[in-house]
C-alpha cells in the first residue's frame, strides 16, 4: 500500500512537465475566453483545485467551467468531444485512446494509487481470480479497472472469453456486486473504499503493479495553441496538491463532502492514494508498456498500431525532460 505521506517534492521541480511545453508557442499566448476542465472523486486533487478556486485566481479573465467525470471514459469522450480542454484519466486509459486515433498528450501526474482490485461480496465463496471462471464480472469498458481486469484474468490462466464482463459504469458495478446481479466487481476508489466500509466487500484480487497513475490529457492542438495556459494550469494543479499535502484531515473531509461518502470511507482511499510525484518518470513509461501486450492481445486497439510507439507519443510532451530533472 502506498504512503499518503510522502516526501513533498519542490514545485519548480514538479513543474517540469509544464515548463517543457513552453517550446511550442510561436508568440506570446491570449489567454483563452474560457477554460473547460474535468473534475473527479477518483482524483481527489482536482477536488481541492475545484474548491479553492486556485485556477481562477490564476486566469482572472478566463471563465473556469467544470464537468464531473465518473470514470476514464467519460473523462476522454469529454477531451475528444470538446467538452473539457484538461481531462483526468488513467494513463493506461489515455494510452488506449491515443492509439485508437484521438490525438491526445498527457502533461500531468495527478496520482499514483492503488485505486483498483477485483472485489467480492463479503460472504462470497471465491478466493482467487482463478475461481471466477465462468462467473460475470462488472467492469466499466476503457477504464483501468478493465484492463486490470484482463491483466489479472491473463496472470491466472484464464481468457476474456472464459468470464462474462458486464459493462457497467462504476457506481453500477457496485450496486450489482452488492445485489447478487454480478459475482465480481473491477472497482474504482472511492466506490470501492464504500463497498468495502458499508457493505463489507472484500478485495480478492490486488495487484498495485496493474494499477496506472493518473494523468491530466489535452489535445495535441490545444498543446499547440495553449502551452502557457498548460503551464498555468499544472502551477494551479501544484498548489492544490501542496496544499492536500499539509492538509491530510483537511482533505479527506473534502473528499467526504464532495463525494458524499463518510469520512472513513475518504480516508481509506487515501490511504492508498500517492501524491508525492507529479512528474512522469522512466518507470512509469516502463510500466505503461508493460500492459502494451493486453491490449494488442485483446484487441483493444487497431490492428497494425505500435503501443509502445503510441505511449512515446502521449508522454514525450515533457517526460524526458521531467525525467531529466528527476
Amino acid at each position: 500500500m502506498t504512503s499518503f505521506f510522502p516526501r513533498l517534492k519542490t514545485l519548480l521541480a514538479a513543474s517540469a512537465v509544464a515548463l517543457s511545453l513552453q517550446p511550442l508557442a510561436h508568440a506570446a499566448e491570449t489567454a483563452p475566453a474560457e477554460v473547460h476542465l474535468d473534475y473527479a472523486y477518483y482524483s481527489p486533487v482536482s477536488l481541492v483545485l475545484k474548491h479553492f478556486g486556485f485556477l481562477e485566481k490564476a486566469l482572472p479573465q478566463t471563465k473556469v467551467s467544470w464537468v464531473l467525470s465518473q470514470g476514464s471514459n467519460r473523462s476522454l469522450e469529454y477531451l475528444n468531444s470538446g467538452g473539457v480542454d484538461f481531462a483526468s484519466s488513467a494513463s493506461l486509459a489515455a494510452v488506449l485512446s491515443r492509439a485508437n486515433g484521438s490525438p491526445i498528450k498527457s502533461v500531468y501526474v495527478y496520482s499514483r494509487a492503488e485505486w483498483t482490485a477485483l472485489v467480492v461480496r463479503k460472504d462470497s465463496p471465491y478466493q482467487t481470480v482463478a475461481d471466477l471462471k465462468g462467473k460475470k464480472i462488472a467492469a466499466t469498458k476503457g477504464t483501468d479497472p478493465y484492463l486490470f481486469t484482463l491483466r489479472s484474468l491473463q496472470q491466472a490462466g484464464l481468457k476474456k472469453d472464459d468470464v462474462e464482463l458486464v459493462h457497467l459504469q462504476h457506481p453500477d458495478g457496485r450496486t450489482a456486486l452488492e445485489k447478487g446481479d454480478v459475482d465480481a466487481w473491477a472497482g474504482l476508489d472511492p466506490h470501492m473504499a464504500a463497498s468495502q466500509v458499508q457493505a463489507g466487500s472484500r478485495l480478492l484480487y490486488r495487484n498495485p503493479a496493474f494499477n496506472s497513475y493518473g494523468v491530466v490529457s489535452v489535445t495535441e492542438q490545444y498543446a499547440k495553441e495553449h502551452p502557457q495556459t498548460i503551464d498555468t494550469v499544472i502551477k494551479a494543479y501544484e498548489q492544490a496538491r501542496d496544499w492536500a499535502l499539509k492538509n491530510p484531515d483537511e482533505f479527506a473531509a473534502l473528499l467526504a463532502k464532495e463525494s458524499g461518502l463518510p469520512l472513513d470511507v475518504a480516508k481509506l482511499q487515501l490511504s492508498r492514494t500517492d501524491l508525492s510525484s507529479p512528474q512522469l518518470s522512466q518507470q512509469d513509461i516502463s510500466a505503461s508498456k508493460a500492459a502494451a501486450p493486453i491490449l494488442v492481445s485483446e484487441e483493444l486497439v487497431r490492428r497494425g498500431v505500435n503501443v509502445d510507439q503510441v505511449i512515446d507519443q502521449l508522454l514525450n510532451s515533457g517526460v524526458q525532460q521531467a525525467v531529466a530533472h528527476q
